[in-house]
């Protein structure tokens, strides 16, 4: 199983990046969150995957984040989501927006989501209500709409001041580690926006 990649980014073809290392290129199918966040062609990357073989195909899907993962995972367990739609849903809803709405039970948000229809909203959101609070670098709660720690705190800040989702989870990367406050998070994420 491929868990991971860390290597050179060699080419970026929406959906897919090719990913140098030592000497082989991985293709790997990514979310648009995903590409938003990628360094410039020959810059060093990493990407947490995903390898799924089926009885006619090999795939390898890549995130940003331990979370993104497994949010794809859990969403491959339902009845009736493949790798594609599952890639579809986390390229239209970041993995802190897709919590959100599930804890919230907003399937009508769902829907607005490409190839969700309302079963499959109702499905997901309870499939994926009780299993959420374990997801990596989440704290109890922390996606439910009344808690949060200095991430959340700072993601919502941010977005606030009109950032997109992909944008955010990027400048939060970049800001810094999870045991800083809420204000010097949005403080190093706009300096670094502004550079």
């Amino acid at each position: 199983m491929i868990s991971r990649l860390s290597g050179a980014l060699l080419e970026v073809n929406p959906p897919h990046v090719v990913v140098d290392v030592a000497g082989v290129g991985y293709e790997v199918e990514v979310p648009t969150g995903v590409l938003d966040g990628l360094p410039q062609a020959g810059q060093p990357v990493v990407l947490l995957t995903h390898f799924q073989v089926t009885q006619d195909h090999h795939a390898l899907y890549g995130f940003a984040t331990a979370a993104e993962r497994t949010l794809f995972r859990r969403l491959l367990k339902i009845s009736g989501i493949g790798a594609k739609l599952a890639l579809t849903i986390l390229s239209g809803a970041s993995g802190d927006n897709l919590a959100r709405m599930v804890s919230d039970g907003d399937a009508a948000a769902l829907t607005k989501l490409p190839g969700i229809g309302k079963k499959t909203a109702e499905r997901i959101i309870i499939e994926l209500r009780d299993k959420l609070d374990d997801l990596p670098g989440a704290t109890p709660g922390a996606v439910s709409s009344g808690g949060g720690g200095p991430q959340r705190e700072a993601a919502d800040a941010l977005r606030a001041l009109g950032y997109k989702d992909a944008e955010v989870s990027r400048m939060l990367r970049e800001a810094g580690g999870p045991d800083l406050d809420a204000e010097t998070l949005i403080r190093r994420a706009l300096q670094q926006a502004a550079s």
